[in-house]
């Protein structure tokens, strides 16, 4: 039966009229409300003239992280509470979208949706110069907040010697990219992140003997061309640069590639490097990322 305080609960200023959306009936969907307590936060909304949100967190009954996960989810903003979804806690996408990291991130993707994909370009590669630069890290982070903007967006783990996105997604064993540039398998490779309905991920699959001339293959253009058919933003992580020539057969049919470096750890060297055989291979460099941690 429905319980008649859903009809008068408030809605936060901002968000869609009707009792689905309101500050109140999501508090109470999510169980950080029991009935009771919405009717107290009610009464001191009444005696006081205060928002529903603030009054809730004015009694104790929930956090001020409680109120702006419901915003987030008003206004069509996913993220996660820590520990929620089982995901990687490393994903600060996800789990800290307030942070001074993900405003950088926001940052990074308006420049890239300016200068790259508002040219109808739809792929992106990742890449690390060396290893342990991060690269994996950043480009499940920036799939995310790609993602919140609302593109459909697609994460393919392309590095088929050490893939990392699988378990910072916390998909299960699955085929993925290796299997389908094989022939063993089809686009049904692909996951959706539940947390996230724009974000689907294509895991790196059954780690082959030969991942350099899979990449290479014919098909792994036909692939491509398919994926940006369907997906507004296609980002590949690749392996680091320095462990072999993966990441520019990768980038070379992407088109484009976005460098990511370690503050104190690559070396300028392995970048310039990078950079020229990149654009030997026909790929634009967009720029590059400065990893601290």
């Amino acid at each position: 039966m429905n319980s008649p305080i859903l009809n008068t609960l408030p809605t936060e200023p901002g968000a869609n009229a009707g009792a689905d959306s309101s500050m109140g009936a999501l508090l109470l969907d999510s169980g950080k409300l029991s009935l009771e307590d919405a009717e107290r936060v009610l009464r001191l909304q009444k005696e006081t003239g205060i928002r529903f949100g603030e009054a809730a967190v004015r009694l104790g009954l929930v956090s001020d992280d409680d109120i702006r996960q419901v915003l987030a989810r008003q206004f069509s903003y996913p993220y996660l509470q820590k520990g929620q979804a089982g995901l990687s806690p490393k994903l600060v996408a996800a789990y800290e979208p307030f942070s001074p990291q993900v405003e950088s991130l926001r940052a990074i993707r308006s420049q890239l949706m300016l200068r790259w994909f508002a040219r109808g370009r739809r792929a992106l590669a990742i890449v690390g110069v060396d290893q342990d630069d991060g690269g994996a890290l950043f480009a499940a982070n920036l799939a995310v907040v790609f993602s919140q903007l609302g593109e459909q967006t697609l994460l393919v783990d392309a590095n088929l010697r050490a893939p990392r996105q699988q378990d910072a997604f916390a998909l299960r064993p699955r085929q993925g990219l290796s299997d389908l540039l094989a022939g063993r398998a089809d686009l049904d490779v692909i996951a959706r992140v539940p947390a996230f309905v724009d974000l689907s991920v294509m895991p790196a699959g059954t780690l082959p003997p030969n991942p350099q001339e899979l990449l290479a293959r014919e098909s792994f253009r036909h692939l491509n061309s398919q994926l940006e058919s369907r997906y507004d933003v296609v980002l590949y992580d690749v392996p680091p640069f320095q462990v072999g020539v993966d990441a520019v057969a990768v980038a070379g049919r992407a088109g484009g590639a976005l460098l990511v470096t370690r503050k104190d750890h690559t070396r300028i060297a392995h970048i310039g490097r990078a950079a020229e055989q990149l654009s030997d291979a026909g790929c634009e460099i967009l720029g590059s990322v400065l990893m601290e941690f």
